[in-house]
């Protein structure tokens, strides 16, 4: 769960907080994973990054770093290390090694997914969607790409159309967890925490769900103020300190409001008075 980012942006706005790092969470869920992780040529230290607590996921990056500053052409080292950097909170820098893959291997659809996803992460949401669409093949549309969309098109507000991105994803590829976890955080951007909640349990009990999509439903559940009964998921997938430094920090959030349906009225009429 985001909620270190949440903390430092929006400390007193749940909702504002969440749209500001939900980014992340989204464009995780549909990650383009190098296609020679065995060869190899990539450090054994960018395999199982998921699974990696903060101080491996350092330790990864430096390796992978190296690797990346030996060879920078290298496709699968290149979405490698802005993958790890993106997941240690360096967008810029991920942004910066996508933009020199890119030029490497301007016709590789996973290249150019991946790079617009970094875009999106360092806040270029309109170019972001312009490469991830550039990518697209409208004869062979990949679930990968639309899902990728639909996580962009959140964030500029259109969650109609991201919807729309998610469902056509879940014709190709029924029941895949990422894209039912971003379809349930697209409800949570939008504030209907219970249909969150229904995608991202569908979600997390796929065969095939990994610690994000659990973690995502953690956060659901916690900011419905089911705290112990976050924790107990938060507790499968991070280390105790960190299961429950999250919850403390949304009981914190929480707290300052009197409930979630106040909060997103709030957001709804100052949207309102805005336009």
């Amino acid at each position: 769960m985001a909620t270190a980012a949440l903390a430092s942006r929006h400390g007193s706005r749940i909702l504002g907080g969440i749209c500001s790092a939900l980014i992340v969470v989204l464009l995780a869920g549909c990650a383009t994973k190098p296609s020679s992780m065995t060869t190899g040529s990539i450090p054994r230290a960018a395999q199982n990054l998921d699974q990696m607590s903060a101080p491996e996921l350092a330790n990864a990056s430096r390796q992978i770093g190296a690797a990346y500053g030996k060879n920078p052409k290298d496709r699968d080292i290149g979405l490698s290390y802005a993958n790890v950097l993106m997941m240690t909170g360096h967008e810029q820098q991920a942004l910066a090694v996508m933009q020199q893959v890119a030029i490497a291997h301007p016709t590789d659809r996973d290249v150019l997914a991946a790079f617009g996803k970094a875009q999106a992460a360092a806040g270029q949401f309109d170019q972001a969607l312009t490469t991830i669409r550039r990518a697209q093949t409208p004869d062979r549309p990949d679930w990968k790409l639309l899902s990728a969309e639909g996580a962009v098109l959140d964030q500029l507000g259109r969650s109609d159309e991201a919807r729309n991105r998610y469902k056509l994803a879940l014709d190709i590829k029924p029941n895949d967890p990422s894209i039912l976890s971003n379809l349930g955080m697209s409800f949570v951007l939008s504030g209907d925490l219970k249909k969150a909640e229904t995608y991202l349990r569908n979600a997390a009990n796929q065969p095939t769900a990994d610690s994000r999509v659990r973690q995502n439903l953690a956060l659901v559940v916690g900011l419905q103020g089911r705290f112990d009964e976050a924790q107990k998921i938060a507790a499968n997938e991070l280390t105790p300190e960190q299961a429950t430094a999250n919850l403390t920090y949304l009981r914190s959030m929480l707290a300052r409001q009197n409930s979630w349906k106040e909060l997103a009225a709030k957001d709804k009429a100052d949207t309102q008075a805005t336009n």
